[in-house]
């Protein structure tokens, strides 16, 4: 292929997504057009409307993409994951709560369809038995699909209200935290010792909880199969380039590498009604 084509994509900061970044490895024909977007949150909406041909994407709002036809593939090819066992906060000033303590609070979200939010709701619901039901949840965003609205009896809060000054005051009870994690002496973990509770919980799946992953607009991938196929060679490049991370891959590429992965989110993403039917795999690539 003799002419150059020109991709926008936005991707995060990562160990395998830097070398391409840098431009350190490169396509003879295919040139990756980088739109920085912090904090990366914000560039999913814009991708959900394709304002981008390719991007990072929280997988969550991928499945509601998928599920009202907003027109995206996804690449298997892992971003970001973490365990999520360290991400809800309680004030300990005010008490430390244990899961068992959770049914009857009010515990704050970023939105609904917070990937990393879904991923502790459904730890807790399938792990600790807590009935989400019987929580009082509270949400700060809309979710990045428009026609994805909150469920039945979950608040909006105010929006000049903070979710760390809430929980702070003792607005609420307890808050679900994405990327960034709160450094207040005073926010301790609702689940104790999360790590370990990571470690089991990982014995048990074989699998690092999956925040996001890349998609391409479905028009490209129907009209340039072959740019598709370049852009996950360089993706593939980048991450041999990062080296081995380790006894356990946080960024996993192929289909049947995230297959457990997705899943488990897609359990849970019904379970918790942000997706009406049980998607299959084959839509989603």
């Amino acid at each position: 292929m003799t002419e150059k084509i020109t991709l926008r994509i936005v991707l995060g900061d990562y160990p395998h997504t830097l070398p391409l970044k840098r431009g350190d490895i490169t396509s003879p024909w295919l040139k990756l057009d980088f739109v920085e977007v912090k904090p990366l949150h914000k560039a999913f909406k814009p991708m959900v409307q394709h304002d981008y041909d390719a991007g990072e994407i929280a997988l969550v709002t991928y499945l509601q993409a998928v599920a009202f036809q907003k027109g995206l593939k996804l690449l298997p090819a892992a971003m970001l994951s973490r365990f999520q066992h360290g991400t809800v906060f309680c004030n300990a000033a005010h008490g430390r709560l244990t899961p068992a303590d959770l049914p009857g609070k009010r515990i704050g979200v970023r939105s609904w369809s917070q990937t990393t939010g879904v991923w502790i709701r459904g730890i807790l619901q399938n792990d600790y038995r807590l009935d989400l039901s019987g929580v009082h949840w509270v949400t700060f965003e809309d979710a990045h699909v428009a026609e994805a609205k909150d469920p039945p009896g979950v608040v909006r809060a105010k929006p000049d209200q903070d979710i760390t000054k809430m929980l702070i005051a003792g607005e609420l009870d307890a808050a679900i935290y994405g990327a960034a994690l709160p450094d207040d002496p005073r926010l301790k973990s609702v689940i104790a010792d999360p790590d370990a509770e990571a470690r089991r919980w990982y014995a048990k799946h074989r699998l690092v909880p999956v925040n996001h992953m890349v998609v391409v607009t479905e028009e490209l991938a129907r009209a340039n199969p072959q740019t598709v196929a370049e852009l996950y060679r360089l993706l593939e490049a980048g991450k041999r380039a990062a080296g081995n991370p380790g006894p356990i891959d946080t960024a996993p590429f192929g289909k049947e590498a995230n297959r457990p992965c997705l899943e488990l989110l897609i359990n849970y993403a019904l379970q918790q009604g942000l997706i009406s039917r049980r998607l299959d795999l084959g839509e989603l690539w």
